[in-house]
């Protein structure tokens, strides 16, 4: 990964560990939906005229059926609740809970007939839900067990929000897709959160917090994950997916004052180990034919060298060495498809 890459995935490895605390801190003196109304609001004011100047939002008008389910499973829906289960878990034990996404849409796939389990991926799975067990058996001292529950239809929903940009979505522009779904969100938030919305004056630290949300956790989020995705490809960057609990926790043990215990460490730990089996592959893959640009089927392409095709500054072979050394355009971040950024990963 170059240098560039790797200050991209750390960026955003800290930016989405963020958004649990400043959930918690914000549900102290707001509603869920007034949250989630800040938060989309802030991120389609700055978002959606860059894509209007793109020309990002007219190839939308067609597909706005699977557009508008993925704005309820992957915004409006897992950020209300979000909200909701924060009012009594932890930032941290919620980060580490989300962070079982991966194990769901393994689980969805699978459910689906795309993919048929191995014995790796079934092992990752029970390795994986028995983190998840840890933490809700011995960490959550809710008082009752919807919370738990929220979260995890928050890991549903970023599980099956990937399916339907990878199904019906694939070819559209990313940053078209996700501008339009912010502005649906709010919109579709803006009678309820405005009515929730408090009489008296807001903290400075609930503000901020919103403010951090919309502006950094939604806006700076997506655009650093498009370079992210545009530089080192999209299966690199799905790793960022094992990054994000780690930063949660951390954040609210050190400025929230959360608790820590042995099986908080045991859990995360068991969900890690679970998701990177769970989605990994049982075998290599044959090799795939490679198209060339006249429309030849070049020297055939292993799983691992099709993302290096699609990267920058890679190369990719062909049966003559006509292409040999020459590198592939450098793609631009906000030029990313809705293909690219279709994986399990949870935007919290």
């Amino acid at each position: 990964m170059s240098r560039r890459g790797w200050m991209l995935f750390v960026a955003l490895g800290i930016i989405w560990g963020i958004p649990y605390m400043l959930i918690k801190v914000a549900v102290e003196e707001l509603t869920p939906a007034s949250i989630v109304l800040g938060r989309t609001a802030i991120g389609a004011a700055l978002l959606l005229p860059l894509a209007a100047r793109k020309g990002y939002l007219r190839p939308l008008l067609p597909h706005w059926r699977p557009l508008l389910a993925f704005t309820l499973v992957e915004v409006c829906i897992p950020w209300y609740l979000l909200g909701y289960a924060e009012q009594e878990l932890s930032s941290s034990l919620t980060g580490l809970l989300v962070a079982a996404v991966p194990l769901v849409g393994a689980v969805l796939v699978w459910l689906m007939g795309t993919e048929r389990p191995g014995g790796r991926r079934l092992a990752g799975l029970l390795v994986g839900f028995a983190g998840v067990a840890a933490l809700v058996g011995f960490d959550v001292e809710a008082s009752s067990p919807t919370p738990v529950l929220a979260v995890a239809g928050t890991a549903v929903c970023y599980a099956v929000g990937p399916i339907i940009l990878a199904r019906w979505l694939s070819q559209l522009p990313g940053l078209g897709v996700m501008a339009a779904s912010l502005t649906a969100s709010a919109v579709l938030y803006l009678p309820l959160g405005l009515a929730q919305w408090p009489g008296e004056a807001l903290s400075g630290e609930v503000w901020l917090s919103v403010t951090g949300l919309g502006l950094v956790c939604t806006v700076a989020a997506f655009l650093v994950f498009f370079a992210l995705v545009a530089e080192v490809g999209p299966s690199r960057a799905t790793v960022i997916t094992y990054v994000n609990p780690a930063v949660a926790l951390l954040l609210g043990v050190a400025v929230l004052d959360e608790r820590i215990t042995v099986f908080t460490g045991l859990g995360f730990g068991l969900i890690l180990v679970g998701s990177v089996l769970a989605t990994s592959r049982d075998k290599v893959p044959d090799a795939v034919p490679a198209i060339a640009a006249a429309g030849q089927v070049a020297e055939p392409v292993e799983a691992t060298d099709r993302e290096a095709a699609s990267a920058p500054g890679r190369t990719v072979g062909s049966a003559n060495g006509s292409t040999a050394g020459r590198a592939a355009p450098h793609r631009d971040a906000l030029d990313v498809t809705c293909d690219d950024i279709a994986r399990p990963v949870p935007e919290p």
